[in-house]
């Protein structure tokens, strides 16, 4: 008679169970393949086995974590009145190290971010009460500098707007005019951090998203080299285009989360070389660039639908470094940029369909950490709630989906192989000038759609101001926004842009303008 063990072993339901006859055969059509029913039964029980044998297997073993190193509660939804700009998707208050670099500070995490504990939505109703068992690389490294997280904050749909009006929880209001938009898809980091509600916090940049909401509130955010900091535990969008780095109200809170956020992360991000190397970037900020070329980018001005009195700004602002701080500035033409976001949207419509969608939030590499828990909940949610998704996630699985089956994608190699021929044409700018700048963005702080808006109105509320900003995701150069000054009350963003892995100098620059500015 079989003992208690053993029953269990006889009659123990397997969690990884052999496809149907149907659904293999529902497969097979899929792939093209024509299978007679006898066929189709051999294919079926070699699957049977291999799934017995191996992925069975695979099941029962537990599944490595990142570690959880400080407590923490769940926290909390905030209400309407501890919300004034809807940039709070979440509250909690963890406390970090007893001391470090980030001791006293206190930051906002954007809601794409995984913080083990703590609910995240990624502004879609797909991960609508998901829940991470892990803390993603920064956030540990922000809490081992002494930081202390108050929340996580609203992030646009599934990160795929530049504006700030498509995430489920609603509109992020601009601190600045609650009539205007606080720019996306970090919407949510820059109205906190405008507002004073944080010191500072953690934003995400696929094409502009991180520098686009930090222009339009007034502050500084930097679009770190690509690889400089790792992605691990974030959700991404699409491989070759993820960035993650620091949004602050000065260029020294700035430089200083940098410190704590860069470095190697012991192999579990591919995106970074193995050599890193991170200075003291606060030590560095001197002011002094009397030494500097800069190059005021010529295409970054004068588009279609820019503002004059933005492009005018910006121009002024540069000039001040010239006859206050002694840097040489001329202008510099680099006509690729001018096909540089058109580059981007290839990578990211088919890149992003496939990586952050049909991959479920993950591409494929041996020295990548996979958050499998996240992986099946974004199934589970697109399952359910695709519906839901927003209309320009909408927009990209449709067009992504028509170039794949139509055009074999062969769209996303090309644009891939112009982007490393944009990167040159940058590269070799800078063997003549240290950073180049244009505005960040063309506009001031745009006003939200009307109700209802069509197809067109919304798609172009929502993406059009990456226009300048994504062709440096796509050749992963640092690019850092600051406030140039107000017109109308709005804050106007100028972008300096550097040579890969000096963000020393762009920062440096950064504060030699701010020094100015602040001085008035």
């Amino acid at each position: 008679m079989a003992d208690g063990n053993e029953q269990e072993k006889l009659y123990k339901e397997p969690a990884v169970r052999a496809p149907t006859l149907q659904h293999l055969s529902e497969i097979a059509r899929g792939l093209g393949f024509d299978m007679e029913e006898s066929e189709l039964m051999e294919y079926r029980e070699a699957i049977s086995k291999t799934l017995g044998d191996t992925y069975q297997r695979l099941y029962e073993l537990p599944d490595p974590k990142l570690p959880v190193k400080y407590p923490r509660t769940p926290g909390y939804r905030p209400s309407a009145e501890e919300n004034p700009y809807n940039a709070w998707y979440w509250r909690c208050d963890i406390k970090g190290a007893p001391s470090g670099k980030l001791q006293g500070k206190t930051v906002a995490i954007k809601d794409n971010t995984c913080v083990a504990g703590v609910p995240m939505m990624n502004g879609s109703r797909i991960l609508e009460g998901f829940v991470p068992d892990i803390d993603a690389t920064v956030v540990s490294r922000i809490l081992d500098a002494g930081g202390r997280i108050l929340g996580k904050a609203v992030c646009e749909n599934l990160c795929c707007s530049g504006a700030s009006f498509t995430a489920a929880t609603g509109p992020v209001v601009n601190p600045h005019d609650k009539t205007r938009m606080a720019g996306g898809s970090s919407s949510g980091c820059a109205a906190l951090v405008a507002g004073g509600q944080v010191d500072m916090a953690l934003g995400g940049d696929q094409g502009g998203s991180i520098r686009i909401p930090a222009a339009t509130c007034g502050i500084v955010g930097l679009k770190p080299t690509y690889g400089l900091v790792p992605y691990t535990g974030i959700m991404p969008m699409e491989f070759t285009l993820d960035h993650t780095g620091p949004m602050a109200r000065t260029v020294y809170d700035t430089a200083l989360m940098l410190e704590a956020l860069a470095g190697y992360d012991d192999g579990l991000d591919p995106r970074q070389p193995r050599d890193l190397k991170v200075p003291e970037y606060t030590a560095l900020l001197t002011g002094k660039i009397e030494n500097l070329k800069i190059g005021i980018l010529k295409e970054g001005f004068g588009l279609e639908i820019s503002e004059p009195d933005v492009d005018e700004m910006v121009k002024e602002a540069a000039g001040q470094l010239s006859s206050k701080c002694g840097a040489v500035v001329e202008e510099v033409s680099i006509p690729m940029q001018s096909d540089g976001h058109g580059i981007f949207e290839a990578i990211f419509h088919m890149g992003g369909d496939r990586m952050m969608l049909k991959g479920a939030g993950f591409g494929s590499s041996a020295e990548m950490y996979y958050d499998t828990t996240l992986q099946e909940a974004v199934f589970r949610g697109l399952k359910c709630h695709s519906n839901e998704l927003s209309r320009t996630i909408k927009f990209l699985r449709l067009i992504a989906n028509y170039l794949h089956e139509d055009y074999n994608s062969v769209f996303y190699g090309k644009a891939q192989n112009l982007g490393r021929v944009l990167c040159k044409a940058y590269d070799e700018a800078f063997e003549k000038y240290d950073v180049l700048i244009l505005p960040t963005i063309p506009k001031k702080a745009p006003v939200f759609p009307q109700q209802n808006p069509s197809l067109k109105e919304y798609a172009e509320r929502a993406m059009e101001n990456a226009v300048s900003t994504s062709s440096f995701n796509v050749t992963g150069h640092p690019a850092l926004t600051i406030n140039a000054g107000f017109r109308d009350g709005l804050p106007i963003g100028m972008m300096i842009v550097g040579r890969k892995f000096d963000e020393a100098t762009v920062l440096n620059v950064a504060y030699a303008y701010e020094k100015i500015r602040d001085s008035k």
